[in-house]
């Protein structure tokens, strides 16, 4: 049986921070659909002390900005986002329009269709998220959506080079500078000066992810993105250094951010608590990762690898780093998670800034239903049909009108009934099924 030697927050404090969150959320987006640009303007000012006269960049604006980086952070960020577009392009290669003649005269099929206009936040608060821009704009791009605006907070006061660099590379047609749940307000619902989106993408912090929670349905979004999970399963093929470093370094993240050890080893556990305590002393955002640790962090002892993957499943983290004998073994079994990284040699950092695999994924637990987010999240698979011969047409509403009339929906029997008649050559009585 797993036991715990170590726990965070119960369920029921972590629910009280999450209401205190929506009645804010619902606040901001009340007063930007009524206010608009006014209300954007009040809210940057409250939040990031930043009014400036124009949100959005000009051309002058971004060159500006980029030429306070160094040529090799521009040849860092290009290749990044030449790795993502790459692993997103042979995901593209996946989806395939479809046509086939079901029956004879009877044609189905599908197209997948880019949505038209994207929103792409970009996180900056505690972190500049460079890599984030990455992951939402060159992947719209490779979909082929026509308008992508992305938007991230002021930095110190000013656009941070990189990630306007990061969005302009990576192909944004249209850059913001505005944060937090003012910038998804903006592009959902619209101002004077911002045009709506059809979907929002993007990770963010507690309030961003619920206002996208509150906005789902009037735009599409990606998926319920709240704060960084990390989970890993090891066994002493590995040393408690490692498992340290991989789950303080997502810790980091955020005050609130989970780290979890699954171990069937009580030893690589213990070690494992003693070297995040020494780690933690070492590590310039110890502060952050610290209170991460002590309020959500876990250690859980399985006694098997069996159990070890109950346990996994059961907590559905967005990030599983597998450090074990047998990672292929998870790899085949594991259902439930955002992100996985196999083995020692990689980790969820490379995922999360440069190997090509998508860094957008869905956390609590809402990998059980969702993987995260990939060239297909912008993509709406549509179907089509047409009939070509009158006898497949009179056939198919032969069959088609009993159906409605079998469900009582007369109007619908009708629809059939009419091209029994002029494509069969069918008396069907007007409100009857066609026998």
């Amino acid at each position: 049986m797993a036991r715990r030697l170590k726990t965070g927050k119960d369920a029921e404090a972590r629910k009280d921070a999450d209401d205190k969150v929506r009645a804010v959320v619902e606040g901001i987006l009340a007063d930007v659909e009524k206010r608009g640009d006014a209300a954007v303007r009040d809210l940057s000012q409250k939040f990031d002390n930043y009014a400036p006269k124009e949100f959005f960049l000009s051309k002058k604006d971004i060159d500006a900005a980029m030429s306070k980086l160094r040529p090799r952070d521009i040849d860092d960020i290009a290749f990044a986002q030449t790795q993502i577009g790459n692993f997103a392009r042979k995901q593209k290669e996946c989806l395939r329009d479809l046509e086939v003649e079901t029956l004879p005269g009877v044609i189905l099929g599908h197209k997948n269709i880019p949505v038209n206009a994207v929103g792409c936040y970009v996180p900056g608060g505690r972190y500049p998220m460079i890599a984030s821009a990455h992951m939402s704009v060159v992947t719209a791009k490779v979909a082929g959506v026509k308008r992508i605006i992305s938007s991230a907070p002021p930095h110190h006061g000013a656009p941070h080079p990189a990630i306007v660099a990061a969005m302009h590379m990576g192909g944004a047609d249209e850059i913001l500078v505005l944060g937090g749940v003012q910038a998804v307000a903006a592009m959902a619902i619209g101002t004077e000066t911002v045009k709506p989106v059809d979907m929002l993408v993007g990770p963010g912090n507690a309030y961003v992810a619920e206002a996208k929670r509150q906005l789902y349905g009037r735009v599409g979004i990606d998926l319920f993105a709240g704060p960084t999970e990390t989970l890993v399963i090891a066994d002493e093929t590995v040393d408690g250094e490692i498992c340290a470093t991989d789950l303080l370094g997502q810790a980091e993240h955020g005050p609130n951010s989970p780290a979890v050890l699954i171990t069937n080893s009580e030893k690589l556990a213990r070690e494992t608590m003693a070297e995040i305590e020494r780690l933690l002393k070492l590590l310039p955002t110890g502060e952050v990762a610290r209170q991460a640790w002590e309020d959500y962090g876990e250690v859980i002892v399985c006694d098997s690898h069996e159990e070890m993957l109950k346990e996994a499943d059961f907590l559905c983290s967005e990030h599983v780093q597998v450090m074990t004998d047998r990672d292929d073994w998870f790899l085949q079994n594991l259902t439930n998670y955002g992100g996985l990284f196999l083995g020692p040699r990689t980790n969820v950092s490379f995922g999360d800034k440069v190997i090509g695999t998508n860094h957008t994924l869905p956390t609590k637990k809402a990998g059980r239903y969702t993987g995260g987010l990939w060239v297909g999240k912008f993509m709406k698979t549509c179907t089509y049909q047409k009939v070509l011969t009158d006898e497949a047409s009179a056939m198919i509403g032969e069959y088609c009108s009993r159906l409605c009339m079998l469900e009582g929906f007369v109007g619908h029997a009708e629809q059939a009934n009419v091209r029994v008649r002029r494509y069969g050559g069918r008396n069907v009585p007007y409100g009857e099924a066609a026998e």
